[in-house]
């Protein structure tokens, strides 16, 4: 191995254990922890967090990154360390500006912030959650300041630190194609409504049951239970300390089954792109999913792109009926395949029909920037949150919980992550159409084979981790890059047919 680079990974190791630590603490917040505990555990996590930016923002690191970088010293690596050389040179450059005691005390501001959110939203009371907000919006803005280079907007930087090669200039023609054709889409679906009936949803449901029934069907679509477990959390999520230890949550509502259903798939998609990550660069910095995007991609292809399909409930449908018999006794796979497509707009994001789900996260981009162009104030977010809602989706929070509370991702600092939500959705029908093309996708999903398709998409991108960007994984598995025109033409064909519209 060459020796610099041997030398690199003795601080990569440092690092990773220190993230794993976080990861830990992150985890137990969500799921386990006294709600009074983060007031004082937010100190070990500063600690933590400032013990992390020393190991790698140091000048030991920095000179191994520059030899490693030069052109001599690279033919001596190989495809992953040249990947690893280049996150660390990337980690380094938004982290050096950083002053180590700002980035502490920021470190133990968001750690403390999701409880501040938390109770906010319980109370329905955006004033309480107010002042975090306000100080972590300006941390933000002071860091970007740090990193910014001449020309870039602070925004800019934000959104490239979650989807690489992406800016404000390619979202607003990426997400202006997709509001030109999802708009007047819904409003014409909207008309119809009523066409389909899905009272069934809301009965009530055993939790227990709803349980066992969402462990199953986590482990069909190829969640593996030696190398994962599932938790519960208010709001579903997953995380990992690496591809051996992979960790989800779900919610369960007694009045809503779809939620725990969709939510379960949903993570699992994580899950599994975490799982397939090549043991090779596990416990690197590039052992772990390439972009929120692809991640959201992975997510949302099991979850909406087959995961709300025919050919993929033909099989599960039964042994669904049989969890709950009398609930779904009066309801054909049919009924059962419309309902979970309905689109009616809603107000909450995560619990959004696939129509109207772009609008949400166009909403909170629209926001974001006009909070980095200093075009909003910050206690204004609830009044422009509510406009927004209104004159797009045609409804109107009636509370702060429902609006502009309803999120985690500001408390944790997470600016520039929204896009990455739609580009997920986008990228999942690109790839969708493309396995059309080299599968039958169809047949294997009513058979219940999912092997051959998870096979595909570990091969051409779950194994790669962060050694591709976005971009570079979609030009090797189909020789093209991101293109919203797919996603419009899936949508539009899905609805069209649905209810039954002249496209």
């Amino acid at each position: 191995m060459n020796k610099n680079f041997e030398q690199l990974m003795k601080y990569i190791e440092k690092e990773m254990a220190f993230q794993a630590a976080l990861t830990l603490f992150e985890w137990d917040a969500e799921t386990l922890a006294p709600e009074d505990s983060m007031a004082y555990t937010s100190k070990t996590i500063g600690i933590l967090s400032n013990e992390y930016f020393i190991n790698l923002i140091n000048d030991d690191v920095k000179k191994l990154i520059h030899k490693l970088s030069e052109e001599k010293e690279q033919t001596g690596l190989d495809f992953n360390q040249k990947a690893i050389v280049k996150d660390i040179k990337k980690s380094i450059e938004q982290l050096e500006f950083i002053p180590p005691e700002e980035y502490r005390a920021y470190s133990e501001l968001t750690a403390k912030a999701s409880g501040i959110w938390s109770k906010a939203k319980q109370k329905k009371c955006f004033a309480d959650f107010l002042p975090a907000l306000d100080e972590i919006i300006s941390y933000q803005k002071k860091f970007a300041g740090y990193r910014a280079k001449k020309g870039i907007k602070p925004y800019d930087i934000l959104l490239n630190d979650f989807e690489e090669g992406f800016n404000m200039e390619k979202l607003d023609e990426f997400f202006g194609k997709i509001k030109e054709a999802v708009i007047p889409l819904l409003k014409e679906v909207t008309k119809r409504r009523d066409s389909i009936d899905k009272t069934y949803n809301h009965r009530h449901y055993d939790i227990e049951k709803q349980k066992e029934f969402c462990r199953y069907i986590s482990g069909y679509v190829g969640f593996d239970f030696n190398r994962g477990v599932i938790a519960e959390s208010a709001h579903p999520f997953t995380t990992n300390l690496h591809n051996h230890d992979v960790r989800i949550t779900n919610h369960f509502h007694e009045d809503n089954l779809e939620s725990a259903i969709f939510s379960i798939i949903h993570e699992s998609g994580h899950g599994i792109y975490e799982m397939h990550i090549d043991d090779a660069i596990t416990q690197t910095p590039v052992g772990t999913g390439t972009s929120m995007g692809m991640h959201e991609s992975q997510s949302r292809f099991f979850e909406n792109v087959i995961g709300r399909s025919e050919a993929f409930w033909k099989p599960l449908f039964p042994r669904l009926k049989e969890t709950f018999p009398e609930q779904l006794n009066d309801v054909s796979l049919e009924h059962f395949i419309k309902g979970i497509n309905k689109a009616t707009p809603g107000l909450i994001r995560t619990e959004a029909d696939e129509l109207s789900y772009p609008l949400h996260v166009i909403i909170r981009y629209e926001i974001e920037k006009m909070i980095f162009a200093g075009k909003i104030k910050t206690k204004d977010l609830p009044e422009v949150w509510n406009k927004k809602y209104k004159e797009y989706m045609g409804i109107e929070p009636m509370d702060d919980s429902n609006g502009v509370l309803q999120d985690i991702h500001w408390a944790g600092g997470s600016f520039g992550y929204f896009p990455s939500y739609a580009i997920g959705s986008a990228i999942a029908a690109q790839i969708y159409y493309h396995m059309c093309s080299v599968m039958p996708i169809e047949k294997y999903l009513t058979e219940g084979n999912l092997t051959p398709i998870r096979e595909y998409l570990n091969n051409h991108i779950h194994k790669y981790g962060k050694t591709k960007n976005t971009n570079e994984i979609l030009k090797d598995m189909m020789d093209e890059e991101l293109n919203a025109d797919y996603y419009v033409r899936y949508l539009e064909e899905k609805y069209n047919k649905l209810y039954e519209l002249n496209p």
